[in-house]
């Protein structure tokens, strides 16, 4: 089976991992300061924090941003479900934004739209908006940072499928159009850390918020601490939030360290495996997937949408004949909105069509580093025998 994604995992990132087993240091040692810097030192951001998944980054993102109670976050519901999860965790609603029918991000215009329907209809407006970068493309974060600045929403972009890309010639990651930049290392990702994300921002206040939410809500920083610390001794600490043990494990911290020096190959090689899929594809009654002119996609994934009305095969016979045959697809990503314990929250079918026709032709096709030219050719082959 090719399968849709794979790590690479190399006889250095192994030397690495077991470098940390012999130290003195499993947890809270050098290697995750080591691993925040390079990923801050990669993206330019002022700051960066390790956390187990980028679940945890996301919600204590949204922590740091104070959402909460009578809150709501708005999102795609084109994602996986962890970006309109972190809401809830909250205690805040949610409520998604219907996607570009060419690049299957946020749509920044539908957003106006919505933000201005509420404005006009005194509805609430976000707290904060989190646009997904969906197979490493990024959003129109621009005029996403141009329309929070006026409506006076925050921003996390989900930046989980993009380490490595780049919007207008600056790394996904930098903040400039945002407040939080959330990545993840999970081992189908660009990088991998087994299981990992990083949060990354340019406001010292919200980093140190995450850091706190992170490990307990436990600090030994006098200056955040309510009382002097003088009168107590050396291992004084106090717990000045209510926090969670998000943290990274130094083995996570090392692994994603050593796989960081191989960053712009990954990426290269997957932008270049692309563009051999969007050559041989061409013929086939598919479209393969666009990408904007100002970016540079870390191409996480290859999602091609059926052209049904040119195919005697419905979307689901195209798929299992794809397994059957030894090609690992996937789906990415059932609509969020139309999931039971959405439904269960008050979303219907019908409410974001744009998420629904795309789900009902879209296919994630096998990209990876390691992806061989006759691994490619397999695919490529499958389909055309498939589809034609």
């Amino acid at each position: 089976m090719i399968p849709y994604g794979k790590q690479d995992i190399t006889q250095q990132d192994i030397n690495a991992v077991i470098n940390v087993l012999q130290s003195d240091f499993l947890t809270q040692g050098p290697q995750v300061p080591l691993f925040e810097k390079e990923i801050k030192d990669t993206v330019n951001a002022d700051y960066a924090l390790a956390v187990n998944s980028a679940t945890s980054a996301l919600h204590i993102a949204c922590l740091a941003l104070g959402v909460g109670k009578g809150d709501v976050v708005w999102t795609t519901p084109i994602t996986f479900v962890a970006s309109a999860n972190c809401a809830l965790y909250c205690d805040a609603d949610i409520d998604f934004v219907d996607i570009n029918a060419q690049t299957y991000n946020l749509c920044a215009d539908k957003l106006e739209q919505k933000l201005r329907h509420a404005k006009v209809n005194n509805l609430a407006l976000p707290k904060v908006v989190i646009p997904v970068h969906l197979c490493g493309q990024p959003c129109e974060m621009e005029k996403i940072h141009i329309l929070g600045r006026k409506y006076g929403f925050s921003i996390i972009e989900d930046a989980s499928h993009a380490i490595g890309g780049k919007y207008k010639g600056r790394p996904i990651g930098n903040c400039e159009y945002s407040d939080i930049t959330v990545f993840s290392f999970h081992p189908v990702k660009i990088v991998t850390t087994a299981e990992g994300g990083v949060a990354t921002t340019n406001c010292k206040k919200l980093a140190q918020k995450m850091d706190l939410f992170r490990s307990h809500g436990v600090t030994r920083d006098e200056s955040l601490m309510t009382t002097d610390a003088e009168n107590h001794g050396s291992w004084y600490y106090q717990q000045v939030e209510l926090g969670f043990n998000y943290r990274m494990t130094e083995m996570q911290a090392a692994l994603g360290v050593s796989q960081m020096s191989r960053l712009h190959d990954f990426v290269a090689k997957r932008n270049e495996l692309a563009t051999r899929y969007d050559k041989l594809l061409i013929d086939l009654p598919l479209i393969t997937p666009l990408q904007i002119t100002d970016s540079y996609s870390g191409r996480h994934l290859y999602v091609i949408r059926l052209k049904l009305s040119n195919i005697e095969l419905s979307h689901q016979q195209v798929f299992n004949k794809l397994r059957e045959q030894g090609i690992g697809v996937n789906l990415h990503y059932i609509p969020v909105h139309t999931q039971p314990y959405y439904q269960n929250l008050g979303f219907k079918e019908g409410q974001f069509q744009e998420s629904e026709r795309y789900y009902q032709d879209a296919i994630s096709i096998p990209l990876f580093h390691l992806m061989t030219d006759e691994q490619q050719n397999k695919v490529v082959n499958t389909l055309t025998k498939i589809l034609t």
